[in-house]
């Protein structure tokens, strides 16, 4: 692996370890002043990318800050060059007893040491299935606000 690689890798595992620790402030200093985040598979289409650091903490706060505990289980993680992908499960629960774990392969690009490109394909027929009525709401609220 190269010495890039690597060190992408490693700021990779940082972003992911600041996201599980819900450590927003931390997350948004990895975000680049350019970057974006995207649920591939949203049913916000093509359009719905959060861009800059505050929109993708704030695609982020939405999903997460509800939520009674989150945990990963990563699987594979593969660099070269800018580009990192990261196969993996999260492990969702809410406080209203509701649990579920997602399937991801998550697909990010580097640029200048942040985080530019964030794009999840997560297995979202399956958390929609398991979310609760009003957490959806919430999200939906979140979404009209922008």
């Amino acid at each position: 692996m190269s010495d890039l690689a690597a060190r992408n890798r490693q700021l990779v595992e940082r972003f992911w370890s600041a996201v599980y620790r819900r450590d927003f402030d931390a997350v948004e200093a990895m975000c680049h002043p350019d970057g974006e985040y995207t649920d591939v598979f949203s049913p916000g289409g093509d359009d719905d990318v959060a861009r800059g650091p505050q929109q993708m903490v704030g695609r982020l706060r939405l999903g997460l800050e509800p939520l009674q505990a989150i945990y990963h289980h990563p699987r594979h993680l593969v660099a070269e060059g800018d580009v990192v992908m990261w196969e993996h499960a999260e492990e969702w629960h809410w406080p209203t007893g509701e649990a579920v774990t997602i399937k991801f392969v998550t697909v990010h690009e580097i640029r200048d040491g942040l985080v530019y490109r964030w794009h999840d394909y997560p297995d979202l027929q399956k958390l929609l299935a398991a979310a609760p009525q009003w957490w959806m709401e919430h999200i939906m609220q979140g979404y009209a606000r922008g």
